[in-house]
């Protein structure tokens, strides 16, 4: 069989949930690119996504990442959208909240800045450990407490980078477009409570993870 032909045979054979994910997130993207607030702000963001996508074709036709890692993987990239299309620190979160439910968020909570950029440094360590977990098992099939403890570990690597990348961002694009794409807000600790808030979110997510496994464990012994 040709290789032509082996792909064809492999691809009629892949999980199309991904797929229809990627369909509905191409075209919100779409969406979102029309008019971003500032485009030259929306390039920095999206420089990742453009990288990320051949990585998570490519998983995708390797197999084996379960439909919960693709689900958290879409929604994270939608939330990563509006941040892009608004710029995290202005996306107007707090008045869709007082349209849809009548009470502000910043004002309940005392907060002085846009907390857009926290809740989805949250979200990253939340919705991606997930996929994580899946490449974990994939290369140690046997390991259940490395399963849930290095994706945590490389959560929070990547956390660090990324705040690395925002710092090397500033000083090569020195100015307005530096600063909107680090979106400190004049917090000296930004970088700090990004990368522990994805640590939380990583972290919760073990922590459902275990009790799962724990509980399907169970299951299967009666």
């Amino acid at each position: 069989m040709s290789r032509i032909k082996q792909v064809r045979v492999r691809l009629l054979t892949l999980d199309p949930f991904p797929v229809w994910l990627f369909v509905g997130f191409v075209l919100f993207w779409i969406w979102l690119a029309i008019a971003p607030y500032y485009r030259s702000d929306w390039l920095l963001e999206n420089i990742l996504v453009f990288a990320a996508v051949p990585v998570l074709v490519w998983l995708w036709y390797r197999g084996g990442v379960s439909r919960l890692a693709w689900l958290s993987i879409f929604l994270f990239l939608i939330f990563h959208e509006v941040g892009a299309h608004y710029t995290y620190s202005e996306v107007p979160y707090d008045q869709w909240l007082r349209t849809l439910l009548g009470f502000s968020l910043d004002e309940r909570f005392g907060f002085e800045r846009n907390q857009y950029d926290r809740w989805v440094h949250f979200l990253y360590g939340l919705l991606l450990f997930p996929l994580l977990k899946d490449l974990v098992k994939r290369r140690l099939l046997h390991e259940a407490v490395l399963w849930h403890l290095l994706p945590v570990m490389l959560i929070l690597s990547h956390s660090a980078f990324y705040e690395i990348t925002e710092w090397m961002a500033v000083v090569l694009f020195p100015g307005e477009l530096g600063e909107s794409y680090l979106g400190a807000q004049g917090d000296i600790w930004d970088a700090q409570k990004d990368m522990v808030l994805a640590l939380l979110g990583a972290s919760i997510a073990s922590a459902l993870s275990v009790v799962a496994y724990y509980l399907r464990s169970k299951l299967k012994s009666k």
